[in-house]
């Protein structure tokens, strides 16, 4: 399974400059008691990365698809059409709202990472942070992609479009935290992405990898020393829950430790090798442990993603009604 991190990395694209279901709610322990009490869950969203081929092709026809699965809230990535998709910020948020979706947050690069050779086969094996099995590298053309903007380079562009697109939250989908001088430059950025959207009426997070739980130099990990070196009302997390579990976190721990810190989450599985990304439900992730605790973590969204599935579609369709499934 190829993710965002990885497949930025291989396909060389950057450089060092460059569905609310009636009557839901949150469940219960197993024993009937719930850890807090119950909310009526968020609708059920999804984040686009899965679908990167598909909304370089047909972002329209793509986004109408999903509307069809039952899909509410959407998350945005990068594509190959550059902006949102080839739309701009207003553009993009009414072709979401006339397919009564909501677009809710959109990932941006905190900063370029460095390019690493393309390897000669046709799948990825395990990436830098040991994330991924061996999945299609999907057949694409990068020479003509617009450059892709960073919050290094670009914050306050980024966060003046997600007003204009009347986004909930930006998010850090991936940088670069592998020594401390790289943790410390990604605080920095985070910090000033976060005052700016304060400023904008935006709330700002940081979404993981398994990566982020590594220690580094002193023994501390990068999401340990962003977590404690980051405002908590400037700078959120947005909570990868297939990559905490590879990682060996219990999610619930975390929200424990810095509650109200996780209002967004990726509701993303992984099989027991804790190698294989899969469908929500297919995989070892404890989904219902985790919004059994979902009012300590804080969370407002949730969204759906498989990295990049060789059947997205037909993936994020068994997402949905196994998410469903769960929640009801």
């Amino acid at each position: 399974m190829k993710t965002r991190r990885s497949f930025l990395r291989d396909a060389g694209v950057l450089t060092l400059g460059s569905l609310t279901i009636p009557g839901l709610v949150l469940p219960q322990l197993a024993n009937g008691s719930p850890l807090l009490p119950a909310v009526a869950a968020p609708p059920i969203g999804l984040q686009l990365f899965t679908l990167f081929k598909p909304m370089s092709d047909d972002p329209k026809g793509t986004l109408e698809k999903v509307a069809a699965v039952g899909y509410k809230e959407i998350e945005s990535a990068f594509s190959l059409r550059g902006g949102y998709y080839g739309y701009k910020a207003k553009e993009f948020k009414s072709l979401v709202e006339g397919l009564g979706m909501t677009w809710r947050a959109h990932h941006a690069m905190g900063a370029p990472f460095k390019p690493r050779p393309t390897p000669p086969s046709s799948t990825t094996g395990t990436t830098g942070g040991g994330q991924a099995g061996a999945t299609p590298r999907p057949s694409m053309d990068f020479s003509k992609m617009p450059p892709l903007l960073s919050l290094r380079d670009n914050y306050q562009q980024l966060v003046d479009e997600a007003g204009e697109g009347g986004l909930t939250y930006l998010v850090c989908a991936s940088t670069p935290v592998a020594t401390l001088d790289e943790i410390k430059q990604s605080i920095e950025v985070f910090q000033k992405t976060g005052e700016a959207c304060k400023k904008a009426g935006i709330g700002f997070a940081y979404h993981n990898h398994a990566t982020e739980f590594d220690p580094v130099e002193g023994g501390k990990t990068p999401y340990d020393l962003i977590l404690s070196q980051t405002d908590k009302d400037l700078v959120k997390m947005e909570l990868d829950l297939a990559w905490a579990t590879k990682a060996g976190k219990d999610p619930v721990k975390l929200f424990e430790e810095h509650p109200g810190r996780f209002p967004l989450w990726h509701t993303k599985d992984i099989k027991a090798d804790l190698k294989t990304i899969t469908e929500v439900g297919n995989g070892v992730v404890d989904f219902k442990k985790a919004f059994a605790a979902a009012k300590t973590a804080g969370l407002k969204y949730f969204f759906v993603e498989q990295d990049l599935a060789a059947q997205p579609i037909e993936s994020i369709t068994t997402s949905y009604e196994n998410l469903k499934k769960m929640l009801a």
